[in-house]
């Protein structure tokens, strides 16, 4: 387990009451139409949703190693890294609710996100349980200043598997909150609104970020 694996499962765990912020509504949407739901619709939902942060990671990730092997320019890695721990930066504020600049980030997929949602929208009402798993991969595509944070890891995470397994561990960190949305609890939406708990893991992201981008620039100044 690498450390950039860990700070994207923190990053979802402690971020996750943006997703349940956004997301919350889907919980009913799902189920409308459905005279008894069934209680497999929230893991199916995000069993899509993981798959399709899988998938970012591993075709994000392997297409930039590709590039940087092809063209011999591994030393771009270090300058991508620091662009990284730059968002972290930038995602550390907004968790905190410091900075919202974040926002601005988000708003740069509404335009491809116009013309994915109405696939998704299509499932509705779920002929089948089970039709939860596409509709959640298509929602994972909803422009998320998270996930495109964390997207930024899998572009310097060094292939397709690890940038996969970067999206993973992100997504495994989100999933007992949105576990929790699907199933009605509310203790954990709670405690993501807590100042004192969203200031800790912001710092928590602040301090990785900063560290990375020391180590960033300790490699360009080397050369």
């Amino acid at each position: 387990m690498t450390p950039d694996w860990i700070a994207a499962f923190v990053i979802g765990l402690v971020g996750a009451g943006h997703c349940m912020g956004m997301c919350g509504g889907i919980a009913s949407l799902l189920s409308m139409g459905q005279s008894k739901p069934s209680a497999a619709i929230p893991i199916y939902y995000n069993l899509g949703r993981l798959s399709s942060y899988v998938l970012f990671g591993s075709l994000i990730g392997g297409a930039v190693s590709s590039l940087a092997n092809i063209a011999n320019i591994t030393h771009a890695f270090a300058w991508l890294r620091l662009a990284a721990a730059l968002f972290m930066v930038l995602l550390a504020c907004y968790l905190a609710r410091w900075w919202q600049g974040l926002l601005v980030v988000e708003k740069l997929g509404q335009a491809l996100w116009r013309k994915i949602s109405p696939a998704g929208n299509a499932l509705l009402p779920l002929k089948k349980s089970h039709h939860a798993i596409y509709f959640g991969f298509i929602w994972g595509w909803l422009p998320c200043g998270l996930v495109y944070s964390t997207l930024t890891w899998a572009v310097v995470s060094g292939g397709s598997v690890n940038g996969a397994l970067i999206m993973l561990a992100f997504g495994l960190g989100t999933l007992p909150a949105m576990l929790a949305v699907g199933y009605g609890a509310s203790y954990l939406h709670n405690l993501q609104q807590s100042i004192v708990f969203r200031n800790i893991a912001a710092l928590a992201i602040l301090t990785y970020g900063v560290y990375t981008a020391y180590g960033s620039l300790i490699i360009l100044m080397s050369r």
